[in-house]
């Protein structure tokens, strides 16, 4: 409660109550840029966020962006902003929301690049669509990503990646990166060597991490994939 209580005075948190944004836009929306970053620097969504340490980790590298996380767990956002006022990153804010409700906040073109760092796999097959790079979310994105904007998928569940990138072949989407060994494919561009906790904890048991990079240049109704030959999504 004490940490709920602090991070209702962090001015870097927006959360707002499910009144403010169910069935309509919230006041942000649009105006990102003027009344919470107060700069026209390129928006980078981090989706899932966790406690930011990837959005902390994008912000410190490249203070020319600002950068967003989103999650809907308050104790996990508290950390994350906690760190950005200490280390006094000012491109960095933190939404407590759910996914679901992110087209409430966004509008046309308002966001340059989104990131889904290794979020909830959602494996049964009954729940694809809740998956973050599902038919569901994919075209909630496309109302506020620039076109061509890049959205990263990075992760370390085989099942996710699988059927994330079949998703990306079967509705031509545009892939630009795609490896199921990250850290041994020989790749170089240092933005995919920020590691959470996690992460970290992956890599040493000899999980591989898996990373798919892609932009959607249409705006065509997106295609689930087929059940894949082990009979799950």
């Amino acid at each position: 409660m004490e940490r709920f209580a602090e991070m209702a005075t962090f001015t870097n948190v927006v959360q707002p109550s499910l009144d403010e944004i169910k069935d309509k836009d919230y006041p942000l929306k649009g105006n990102w840029s003027t009344d919470f970053f107060k700069n026209n620097k390129p928006i980078v969504l981090e989706l899932g966020c966790g406690k930011g340490e990837y959005t902390l980790g994008l912000a410190k590298k490249y203070p020319e962006k600002n950068f967003l996380g989103i999650d809907i767990k308050g104790a996990r956002i508290w950390g994350g902003a906690k760190q950005a006022k200490k280390d006094s990153l000012t491109n960095v804010g933190f939404l407590r929301t759910r996914i679901e409700f992110i087209s409430a906040f966004f509008k046309k073109d308002e966001v340059s690049e989104i990131w889904i760092t290794f979020p909830d796999p959602q494996e049964k097959r009954s729940r694809a669509k809740k998956r973050l790079t599902s038919s569901k979310f994919l075209p909630n994105y496309l109302k506020f990503i620039k076109p061509g904007g890049i959205i990263h998928l990075k992760t370390d569940n085989s099942l996710l990646y699988d059927y994330t990138n079949r998703l990306a072949v079967l509705n031509e989407f545009v892939i630009l990166l795609n490896t199921n060994d990250l850290y041994n494919s020989g790749q170089t561009d240092d933005i995919l060597e920020i590691k959470t906790f996690y992460e970290s904890q992956y890599l040493s048991m000899g999980v591989p991490i898996k990373y798919i990079r892609f932009t959607i240049p249409h705006l065509n109704p997106i295609i689930e994939p087929p059940e894949n030959e082990k009979g799950v999504s």
